[in-house]
């Protein structure tokens, strides 16, 4: 039986947690490390999970998912370093943590995989990227993606890559929630009741993704499909360009991949 210790039970532990549960791993096959007692009778009494401290879950896990803050993990990996086997994986799911920074603080060839997941794995639907460290094989990524894939997609990607990852699935979540918002406050602007708004915007939102990844199209094609001459949606993309939204979508992830590059270096 191999054992899967989930560090952090916050909101993304809890995620990974109940994604797990409900992919059909046996919570015999689980743990949770956590320090606050409330909390762990919360988990305990909601998914029958054994809740320990980190140390032990550390001590009998296989696995090790670290899911907390990335200004909590220098104090984690001091906790549990001592604890952790060459023959275990270290799996991180904290934004720019590098995997260099988790072997400097964990004993010589343990295998790390550095994750980059985001908010949709909350309904199944997350997109997460995950990067091998220097002792990682096949093997290891494969356990990973089995991990992630209980919340969503995976994907490898080289660990060079992740400050851009981070960027565009990372925080894209909220870029299309401020689409969402601003589309919402536009529809209320002409007329429309906010709940009537809010329905119009968010099934269109869902038909348009559910379009983009049913038919394979390439987005600049469905755009055009919708785009009549010198009709609304003309009027409308003309606006978006007199502005400038594209080049303001490209600073803006432009501006968080390089605070993702500066807190990996701590800054």
């Amino acid at each position: 039986m191999s054992i899967t210790a989930i560090l952090g039970a916050g909101v993304m532990g809890e995620t990974l947690l109940s994604g797990l549960v409900r992919a059909g791993r046996p919570v015999a096959e689980l743990l949770v490390g956590e320090k606050r007692p409330e909390r762990a009778r919360e988990l305990e009494e909601k998914y029958a999970v054994s809740v320990v401290s980190n140390l032990e879950a550390t001590r009998r896990a296989d696995t090790i998912a670290l899911v907390v803050k990335p200004q909590d993990m220098g104090a984690l990996l001091d906790e549990i370093a001592p604890a952790v086997r060459p023959g275990q994986l270290v799996v991180s799911l904290a934004a720019g943590i590098t995997t260099s920074f988790l072997e400097s603080r964990l004993p010589d060839g343990v295998p790390v995989v550095r994750v980059m997941p985001n908010t949709p794995a909350l309904v199944d639907e997350g997109m997460a990227a995950i990067a091998p460290g220097a002792h990682c094989d096949d093997d290891h990524l494969e356990i990973a993606e089995e991990l992630l894939g209980s919340t969503g997609r995976v994907l490898r990607v080289p660990e060079k890559q992740m400050d851009a990852v981070t960027a565009i699935s990372g925080t894209g979540p909220a870029y299309v929630f401020f689409v969402v918002e601003s589309m919402i406050e536009a529809g209320v602007h002409l007329g429309l009741p906010r709940g009537t708004a809010t329905d119009l915007v968010v099934q269109t939102l869902v038909g348009s993704a559910k379009m983009l990844r049913e038919t394979g199209t390439h987005p600049t094609v469905l755009r055009e499909q919708v785009t009549s001459p010198g009709g609304t949606t003309a009027a409308a993309l003309r606006e978006l360009e007199v502005h400038k939204v594209r080049a303001a979508f490209l600073a803006a992830m432009e501006a968080a991949r390089n605070r993702s590059a500066e807190l990996a270096e701590g800054v």
